[in-house]
């Protein structure tokens, strides 16, 4: 169930296992955020809420948490996730007009980050923490250094047609 169409009662059944694997243990918030990621895609408010309830934690504790780390995602994200660095080095080489061009492609806003057809995210990060080869744009993991808007573009559409 992953996606928009996120319903509670539909994942009761996987709420349920994962509040029995994590009951009880301390300190579990992490992990058990990573497993909610890891099954649906980002943290469902919905679902935050019910296992906060049941392990009878204050609701704002683990958005706090959510909130704090780069790696959950309150939003849905698209299956193909393309990160952008816009850290300095990056930037000095570029990445901006790189974004603009992904953006452009893919007919994302300025506040948007996903398309409608939850096909790609477009993340925009402060630094991956390889300067030496900026500007550099990650598609689904794979690292692409010395990128350039062709090149990008042309990964892109690769992945367009496996759709």
């Amino acid at each position: 169930m992953r996606g928009k169409d996120f319903s509670v009662e539909q994942a009761a059944g996987t709420l349920e296992s994962l509040y029995e694997k994590y009951r009880g243990e301390k300190g579990a918030v992490i992990p058990l955020l990573q497993d909610v990621q890891e099954e649906f895609g980002y943290l469902p408010e919905e679902a935050v809420n019910w296992i906060a309830d049941r392990l009878e934690v204050p609701r704002s504790f683990f958005f706090g948490v959510a909130t704090f780390y780069a790696q959950f995602h309150l939003a849905p994200r698209g299956k193909n996730i393309i990160t952008a660095c816009s850290g300095t080095a990056c930037h000095v080489k570029g990445s901006e007009r790189i974004i603009n061009f992904i953006k452009r492609d893919l007919g994302l806003t300025d506040k948007q980050e996903t398309t409608e057809d939850m096909g790609f995210t477009l993340e925009k990060v402060n630094c991956v923490g390889v300067c030496s080869i900026s500007p550099v744009v990650i598609i689904n993991k794979k690292v692409h250094g010395k990128a350039a808007p062709a090149k990008i573009l042309k990964e892109i559409k690769l992945l367009k047609k496996k759709k």
